[in-house]
């Protein structure tokens, strides 16, 4: 009982009062035809945790890989009390890298993870708040040094970014017409977790990722945001409805895909829709025909402020070593047949 306090103390404040307006039903998620060439995933605190694992199980599958405020790769290895004590604080020590290497070089020889050389070619982004005090920014650290041990030129590929007097979210550029009530104090948190640090991390994140970007006007996304069925991609853990941001003409087909993972207590349960329309994604996005994915987690007993499962929650409750952060997991499956949903051709086109 005291870990689950802990764990839901990390997600600190519920962050905006307003309930969701009422909306018509969620839709089927649709097929757009988006590029599979260059795809990212993206995540901030917990969703950094699962962003990482879907980029090693499948890297085949994404050219860049953006993380803020998380640690490395299989830090918890299906233990809560790891989880919390290694991987959010470090009151245990900091996880083992050797031992990490070893669980990855055994999912390798079963076939748990993607290809080493698809891997080595990623392009990735890191981001910690020196103020951090929900992930501690020495994980930040350690994860930069593992993918430094995995790319193939860590120089070349690999940018990592440390803000001073940030404390854990995703900051967000001074000017924006994000609503005050959305916004958290930048060395605090708290609240919605989206910083007023004055960094675009969605733009210094993209930019890295997917070079030659046009950066959007002051004030402008245009295109729509739209909410979806996620029943179709059944998996413990995920909200009934995920969010699609969709630019113009991108129904047609040929736009690139983003998938955007928020962090403990960021989904649209506990703070409606601030980071789904004030991440500083879509506005990159409409100017650089990139869709937008925003699948949601959900609230429960067991995950209390609605984290994307990196510790091994969603997975059967008799595994010994459940395999959240491989091929195998339950809600990497369900996000990928998302991005798979998204990539197949209209219907009738």
């Amino acid at each position: 009982m005291k870990a689950v306090r802990h764990l839901a103390a990390a997600g600190l404040c519920l962050g905006l009062s307003s309930p969701l307006a009422a909306q018509e039903p969620p839709a089927e998620l649709p097929r757009l035809g988006v590029e599979r060439e260059d795809v990212s995933v993206l995540g901030v605190s917990s969703g950094g945790y699962m962003a990482t694992q879907l980029a090693v199980a499948w890297p085949e599958r994404f050219s860049g890989l953006g993380v803020a405020a998380a640690g490395p790769w299989a830090c918890a290895r299906g233990s809560l009390g790891l989880a919390l004590g290694q991987c959010m604080t470090t009151r245990r020590g900091l996880p083992d890298p050797a031992e990490l290497e070893i669980r990855y070089q055994g999912y390798r020889q079963r076939e748990l993870v993607g290809d080493p050389e698809a891997l080595a070619a990623m392009r990735v982004f890191i981001w910690h708040g020196a103020e951090d005090d929900t992930v501690a920014p020495s994980l930040g650290h350690a994860l930069a040094e593992q993918f430094r041990n995995w790319l193939a030129s860590p120089d070349d590929q690999l940018k990592f970014m440390e803000s001073e007097q940030a404390g854990h979210g995703w900051p967000l550029a001074a000017g924006t017409d994000t609503p005050v009530e959305a916004l958290a104090d930048c060395h605090g948190g708290g609240g919605t977790h989206l910083l007023a640090c004055d960094l675009d991390i969605a733009g210094e994140m993209l930019g890295w990722l997917h070079s030659d970007l046009t950066p959007p006007e002051p004030g402008e996304s245009q295109g729509k945001l739209v909410r979806f069925d996620q029943s179709d991609f059944d998996a413990r853990g995920l909200g009934d409805t995920g969010y699609l941001f969709v630019p113009p003409g991108c129904e047609d087909g040929g736009c690139d895909l983003s998938m955007a993972l928020h962090g403990c207590a960021m989904d649209v349960e506990q703070i409606d829709e601030a980071f789904v329309r004030h991440s500083g994604l879509n506005e990159w996005a409409a100017t650089n025909q990139r869709v937008v994915l925003y699948p949601q987690a959900e609230t429960s007993l067991a995950n209390p402020q609605g984290c994307w499962d990196w510790w091994g929650f969603a997975e059967s409750t008799w595994q010994l070593d459940p395999l959240h952060d491989s091929r195998q997991g339950s809600q990497t499956g369900a996000l990928m047949a998302m991005i798979e949903r998204l990539q197949q051709t209209p219907e009738g086109r």
